[in-house]
């Protein structure tokens, strides 16, 4: 018997060792793929602008490299995808840590020829070794900034690059890389407007931060979405619908509720139970959101919001705080999911200074971008 067991883990082992080295093989091919494809693109860009003509010369090249590549490999280099290869490069290669580093060509001259101060301060900043010669230091450490730089596959950046805002196609790549996201809900974040709906509640200073760093989670504002998108619920928005069963179609998509709720989200609890007085009360969903480390609870309403709807989850609020928050935990945070809100009936019966409970609309159909525009002018 305890041979079996001693077997059993040493299989289990094996099995996670050999997983690991799968996935080590993945992310392996993936950057060596997306290193490839953009210095690929770097030597079609060079290449252009040695021509007399720029723009026909440009795509004289690509149609002839397309036409030796594709006898030499296949499918893979046909016109659009070599179109798309260079501009892989020209996008990205606009990144700050990838100038610095493409700029160390223009400065060997600088190497051989400026005094001792100048020389050390630039080996010091690209961190090169004296032992090698330049150009050798030069493309080992490109290629390594690289691969430290593409962290995504060849099929994420190919959707990245039809963002032409750069703060916003920042911003995407920082949350895919943050959350794992497969290429099918880079899109559907992207689709529902996933970075406009957090930009809308900050300043210029918080959308700058959103591109550079992703969605940081410091305070209970920062995880609320007006509006969450449920369009993976499968619910037409003109279908007759009770609360019961939006719940329970939440329910059985909580993966994707749990994406679309945002970074951090555990499920807890549905219909949860509070009790007093002899009076019993249901809260719809509770979830707890470890970077805030605090309760999360959501009451379901169809319809417009009313001032007793508030009232109710302001006693869900503090009957948590109360009852069921630990100690070093932060104060619970309730939001209500409403069809459609008033921003004044809001103000009014929130008290000043409110940073716990919260109002959002959901949407159970992707907007499109006439009725996303009117959602946030309508704000």
């Amino acid at each position: 018997m305890a041979g079996e067991i001693q077997n059993k883990v040493l299989f289990q082992q094996v099995v996670a060792l050999v997983k690991s080295a799968q996935q080590q093989v993945i992310r392996t091919i993936n950057s060596t793929m997306v290193y490839t494809y953009f210095e690929i693109g770097r030597m079609i860009v060079e290449e252009e602008q040695n021509g007399k003509e720029r723009a026909a010369y440009g795509k004289q090249v690509l149609k002839e490299l397309s036409k030796e590549l594709t006898k030499e490999f296949g499918k893979g280099f046909s016109v659009d995808s070599l179109e798309r290869i260079r501009n892989f490069y020209l996008i990205y290669s606009k990144s700050e840590t990838l100038s610095r580093i493409f700029n160390f060509q223009k400065s060997e001259t600088l190497l051989r020829n400026s005094d001792n101060e100048k020389t050390e301060t630039l080996y010091s900043e690209l961190d090169l070794q004296k032992t090698q010669t330049p150009s050798t230091q030069f493309e080992n450490s490109k290629k390594q900034t690289l691969f430290s730089f593409f962290k995504l596959t060849w099929s994420h950046y190919s959707f990245l690059m039809r963002i032409d805002d750069e703060q916003e196609r920042s911003f995407y790549e920082i949350e895919t890389e943050k959350n794992n996201w497969s290429v099918r809900e880079l899109k559907r974040q992207y689709d529902s407007a996933l970075y406009t709906r957090l930009a809308l509640s900050r300043d210029k200073e918080g959308v700058l931060k959103l591109s550079q760093e992703g969605q940081i989670i410091e305070k209970p504002k920062d995880i609320i979405k007006d509006p969450y998108i449920l369009e993976f619920l499968g619910l037409p928005e003109l279908h007759q619908y009770s609360e019961s069963e939006l719940e329970q179609e939440i329910i059985n998509k909580l993966e994707h509720f749990l994406l679309e709720l945002g970074q951090g989200f555990a499920f807890v609890s549905r219909q949860q139970r509070i009790s007093f007085d002899d009076k019993h009360f249901r809260i719809d969903l509770v979830f707890y959101n470890r970077v805030l480390q605090s309760f999360v609870l959501i009451d379901l309403k169809i319809g417009e919001l009313k001032h007793q709807d508030l009232g109710q989850m302001q006693m869900y609020v503090n009957y948590y705080d109360r009852e069921k928050r630990l100690e070093g935990e932060n104060k619970t945070i309730g939001i209500v999911l409403c069809q459609n809100k008033s921003n004044l009936l809001i103000k009014y019966t929130l008290p000043e200074g409110n940073k716990q409970i919260f109002a959002s609309k959901y949407k159970t159909i992707l907007p499109s971008k006439e009725d996303f525009k009117r959602l946030i002018e309508n704000k």
